[in-house]
Order: C-alpha cells, then sequence, then structure tokens
C-alpha cells in the first residue's frame, strides 16, 4: 500500500470513528467544518474520507459539505427519513422552512395520498435534494413568515410542519404539488376534522390568501368539509371579492358559478373518498 494510500485509509478510519461517536450521541448530522476541526485535517482530507463512507453507505450527502450519518437499518435506502435531518439541512442552508403540503397532511393524519417526496416550503429557490432514496421538493413562498407553524418531535430533534389550517390552504395554493385537484379533495376529505374554523379563518387573513380561501372553500363543501368551513364563507361574504377560477390555468367559459365562494367551477373536483 502506498503511503497516500494509506493515509487515506487512516483518515477515512478517523471519520469513521468520529461519525460512530456523534450516532451514540443521538446525533446524525456533520458539516464538512465540524469535520476539519473535530480532526484536524484538510478539507480535501474530509471529502476524501466522505467518499470512502457514502461508498459503504455509512453516509449521505443531501447537500455539498453536510453529511448525514446513516444507521444500520436504513443502509439499504441509503440514508433515514427527511425527518431526521430536515431541521439541521435548513439551518445549514440558512434558510426559513417549515414541512409543508402533503408531507404536513400525513403528519396531521390525513395519509390517503402517501407522498413520494418530502415537500418543504421556504422563502427562496432551491433545487431539490437527494439522500439514498429520499426526495426533498422545496416549493417557494415569498411571506414565508406569516404562515402559522407547529413545532413536531421527531426521532433526532423537532421540526416545523404547517398547521392544518395552513396545510389546507397551501394545497390549493401549491395544486401541482399534490399531482392533481383530485388528490388534493382527497387529502381534504380526511384533513377537515382537523380543521378549526376559527384557525382557517385567522390562517387565510394572516397570510392574505383571499383567492385560496374561496377556492378551499369550494373544495371543502363538496367533500363534506362545510363545517370546517363555516367562519371563512362569513369571511369571504364580508369581502365580496371577484369570482375566481377554481382551476386559473383553464378558460372559465361556460363555467358555472359557485355563488358561496365566488368561484368559476371550471373542473370537476373527484375525491376518492
Amino acid at each position: 500500500m502506498s503511503q497516500f494510500a494509506y493515509q487515506l485509509q487512516i483518515e477515512g478510519d478517523r471519520l469513521s470513528d468520529l461519525v460512530d461517536s456523534l450516532q451514540a450521541s443521538g446525533q446524525y448530522v456533520l458539516t464538512r467544518e465540524q469535520a476539519v476541526t473535530a480532526l484536524d485535517v484538510s478539507e480535501e482530507s474530509v471529502k476524501k474520507a466522505v467518499q470512502r463512507l457514502v461508498a459503504k453507505r455509512r453516509l449521505a450527502v443531501p447537500r455539498r459539505g453536510f453529511y448525514v450519518i446513516v444507521p444500520v437499518e436504513y443502509r439499504e435506502p441509503g440514508a433515514p427519513p427527511p425527518s431526521w435531518f430536515i431541521d439541521d439541512l435548513m439551518k445549514f442552508l440558512g434558510q426559513p422552512y417549515y414541512v409543508g403540503l402533503l408531507s404536513a397532511a400525513a403528519l396531521h393524519g390525513a395519509a390517503h395520498q402517501q407522498p413520494q417526496e418530502f415537500q418543504v416550503v421556504t422563502n427562496k429557490q432551491l433545487r431539490r435534494v437527494e439522500a439514498g432514496r429520499a426526495r426533498i421538493r422545496f416549493f417557494r413562498k415569498l411571506h414565508l413568515e406569516r404562515t402559522p407553524t407547529m413545532e413536531v418531535q421527531t426521532e433526532t430533534g423537532a421540526m416545523l410542519i404547517s398547521t392544518p389550517e395552513a396545510t389546507a390552504l397551501d394545497l390549493i395554493r401549491y395544486v401541482e404539488g399534490a399531482g392533481h385537484l383530485g388528490n388534493v379533495a382527497t387529502v381534504l376529505a380526511e384533513l377537515a376534522e382537523k380543521i378549526d374554523p376559527a384557525l382557517l379563518t385567522q390562517a387565510a387573513k394572516t397570510e392574505e390568501e383571499l383567492t385560496s380561501a374561496q377556492r378551499l372553500g369550494h373544495v371543502l363543501d363538496h367533500v363534506c368539509g362545510a363545517a370546517a368551513a363555516s367562519l371563512l364563507a362569513a369571511w369571504i361574504e364580508e369581502r365580496k371579492p371577484r369570482f375566481v377560477p377554481l382551476r386559473p390555468d383553464r378558460s372559465v367559459k361556460r363555467a358555472r358559478k359557485d355563488v358561496r365562494w365566488r368561484v368559476f367551477v371550471n373542473e370537476r373536483v373527484e375525491a376518492e373518498i
């Protein structure tokens, strides 16, 4: 073995020992900067050592310089679930966030449509993240701070998710995140029982989501969630907004009007309930 290869092995073993030590203390993330400091080696040495552990499925690298420790039970998928590291990842990226849309709905018990990706809302357009088989998709929202969120415990700490009410509004706002309106309706049918009418109206007011509130109200009525939207309907009536299309990307020609929500019904909503 050459001196260079021997040095690489030694540094790889030292990183492996560090990873084992972190996992033993309940920590499942590590940054390049932390590794450089802990091992007192160069960034290049850490990069090469990381490559060796990635090949062994001991580490996953969702973002350059950010490493996820993979416990034995997750060696096959290549990484633990995103819930284990999303909070640390967003702090590493310096971005505010919350887990939203289908991922938040599933956490609130509306799991009929199991998301194929972990969905996160932030205020900057970020490219998708991959860690093993896990996929994280980001949705951009300018005024993220207006969205009601809550903290939930995870296997490794905590993360922020949107409240049931904010989740419902987001599902309408980002329909493409759920695939199509029928999927959104299916999720809302399950989520409706978790929605507090007063909090839903407050969320719509705080986020200034008038058009999304109109569309949401129509869909909730359709999936027997009228009780959840009762106060929202009163707020809409007070505002007397213009009619909006249920599907913004489709023509409203010959579409019927839902006067209660002031919506042009230009798509039939079919929920799997």
